[in-house]
């Protein structure tokens, strides 16, 4: 969690609407890796580079803010699809009120899915909403997202009792026809497991509405090995189990910061990125998707 951070009461779930806008703020020209799928029976295997990062809300080990820093961090993992956590749109100083998802899928010429988590009014009059949340990346064409809720324990009350609030998000792309669902997560950190453990449930619960391939990324704030992560191995597996620990960015011992992938996908090579751009290192992953996918 960015130093300061303080958190704001929950918001709703994002209307359909509001997210084909924000979708298409940064459409990407069609690449490579949008061509169509190759004619014969015997079409090569759609592969799909992922990755995950923690950006700090683009601070650094040295705390301070440097979006480029960020984006040149990202642009080094040449990832079709990135998962993002602890993202500011318009949130403080910390960030210079900076639309940070917006900022960096200009940046990195691709398209954005921002999923708050937690919502305020805006610092002054005239001023634009403060949200800070997860986001999504994508080279590929989007064909529908969407703001889930899961379990959370709000920081704004003295007394706070585990509740529904958003901040876990999807969406689905089309990646060489191939209909693939990429979840972005953030679990909550502390040291009681009894929140993720309600949370692993409710995305699970999520990911049983959606036929494969599913993707899901992000800070778990756990290591794989914890009991609360358990049930995602029945569903899904880890894509970099040998990839490297991942907090903190500097001299990291913690495997917290996860690909993980349904059955099916094949893993071809993973890696963590070197890089204090954030207090995290980033994952990424390179699969092949299966073409009887959906």
């Amino acid at each position: 969690m960015p130093p300061g951070l303080r958190r704001p009461a929950r918001t709703a779930r994002v209307a359909a609407a509001l997210l084909a806008a924000v979708l298409s703020l940064t459409a990407a020209p069609a690449t490579a890796a949008e061509d169509a799928s190759p004619s014969g029976s015997r079409a090569p295997a759609v592969q799909l580079r992922v990755a995950t990062y923690n950006i700090h809300a683009g601070a650094g080990e040295d705390q301070v803010f440097d979006l480029d820093r960020t984006a040149a961090a990202l642009r080094a993992l040449r990832a079709d699809v990135i998962g993002l956590q602890e993202v500011d749109v318009h949130w403080g100083e910390r960030s210079a009120f900076a639309d940070e998802a917006r900022a960096l899928a200009e940046k990195l010429r691709m398209r954005v899915f921002f999923a708050p988590i937690y919502d305020l009014d805006p610092a002054g009059e005239g001023g634009e909403r403060r949200q800070y949340g997860v986001a999504v990346l994508s080279r590929h064409p989007v064909l529908h997202a969407e703001n889930h809720e899961i379990t959370r324990l709000s920081t704004q009350t003295p007394d706070p009792v585990p509740a529904p609030a958003p901040g876990f998000a999807e969406i689905v792309i089309r990646v060489k026809g191939v209909r693939t669902h990429v979840y972005s997560t953030h679990l909550d950190y502390r040291a009681d497991p009894s929140i993720r453990a309600a949370q692993v449930g409710d995305m699970l619960d999520v990911l049983a509405a959606d036929r494969g391939p599913n993707i899901l990324v992000g800070d778990f704030n756990a290591e794989p090995s914890a009991p609360e992560l358990a049930p995602l191995w029945h569903t899904l597996r880890d894509a970099a189990p040998d990839a490297g620990p991942t907090y903190p960015a500097i001299a990291p011992h913690k495997r917290i910061d996860l690909i993980t992938v349904s059955h099916g996908i094949t893993v071809t090579g993973a890696r963590t990125h070197a890089t204090d751009a954030s207090d995290h290192r980033p994952v990424v992953a390179d699969l092949r998707l299966p073409r009887e996918g959906r």
